[in-house]
């Protein structure tokens, strides 16, 4: 006679393994043409870039906590957060310290990379500092805990960040000096490790808030020129003669913003566009096209849902595959 809980494991089997089967089938995969960020599996590795590819758009960086390589290959759609705002894969330095958020190919490996997240974004989206509590001048060399601003949370004490002859040190906006730093203080950085361990070696040391939100500034600035030059990137959801409907990426929100508000003051006035398909590197292939927009809309996860309406040939254009708008003056 079964004793009852071994009837009840057995009875509880099928189950089990439907339940199984349903967690399995929930994590989303990685698909081409499609805005998916699978946060049900996902890794953030904090590391150094080694190397990046900007033609392929792949790279390497060293895993700081285990001394490991990874390969990547960055997502057309990835967020590359660079001076804690939007940015390009080409803005990050090699030996640059940032989080990298993997996650698994079809082979189980992690390598498509949806982010890069420099320390200066997460110190600032987190609102936390590098809380001072030595210095060595003759070193160069300050004793921090990683901390919100009244320690409510603290994230890690004990650490240590390294100056060198190439570290700038910046307050009120202006160049400052490591005698300028006290007990106590509040500090931000960009900072570069050494090839293994666990270092921090500052390229960057912002004394101030005021400091860091002006280079962000100055990037803000920058990739807003940048997509207005390179044009919005975007999936090519579908095609239908002159119909194109695009998905356009986070990155270009702000130019996309001025499409949205621009349809709605100006309803009876169409919005001249270029549109032009692009290659791996994400730089057009072939010669933009005019194009009107009929509509553009908010959708979740900061992206844009545009539809263009062209006369001119759509042939050199693929479902699934990227490419850029331009916003006419």
């Amino acid at each position: 006679m079964l004793r009852f809980p071994l009837l009840l494991a057995i009875c509880l089997l099928p189950s089990m393994s439907i339940a199984h089967a349903e967690d399995a089938a929930a994590v989303r995969g990685i698909t081409p043409g499609k805005v998916i960020i699978p946060t049900e599996k996902m890794r953030r590795i904090w590391g150094e870039l080694v190397s990046v590819d900007l033609a392929t758009r792949t790279g390497t960086f060293r895993a700081e906590g285990e001394d490991a390589i990874y390969k990547f290959a960055v997502m057309p759609y990835a967020e590359m957060l660079h001076h804690a705002t939007n940015g390009a894969l080409s803005d990050f330095r090699i030996g640059e310290r940032a989080i990298f958020r993997l996650h698994v190919n079809e082979q189980g490996e992690w390598y498509w990379l949806t982010y890069i997240q420099d320390e200066m974004n997460m110190l600032r989206g987190h609102k936390e500092y590098y809380i001072v509590e030595s210095l060595d001048p003759e070193k160069g060399r300050i004793g921090f805990t990683w901390a919100k601003a009244d320690k409510s949370f603290v994230r890690q004490e004990g650490l240590f960040l390294e100056t060198d002859k190439e570290t700038k040190f910046w307050k009120a906006g202006k160049p400052a000096s490591f005698a300028d730093i006290k007990p106590g203080d509040l500090l931000r950085a960009k900072t570069h490790g050494i090839g293994k361990g666990q270092s921090r070696i500052a390229w960057h040391v912002f004394l101030d808030d005021e400091s860091l939100e002006a280079f962000r500034d100055k990037q803000v600035a920058v990739h807003s020129r940048r997509m207005a030059q390179e044009g919005l990137p975007g999936y090519v959801d579908r095609i239908d003669g002159g119909t194109l409907e695009l998905t356009l990426f986070r990155e270009g929100s702000e130019l996309a913003e001025t499409l949205l508000t621009g349809r709605k003051k100006a309803k009876a006035a169409p919005i001249a566009v270029q549109v032009a398909p692009t290659d791996a590197s994400l730089k057009p292939s072939a010669a933009a096209i005019s194009a009107t927009v009929v509509t553009c809309e908010k959708a979740p996860g900061a992206l844009y849902k545009l539809v263009l309406q062209t006369t001119a040939d759509t042939s050199k254009f693929r479902e699934k595959e990227v490419a850029r708008v331009w916003v006419n003056e």
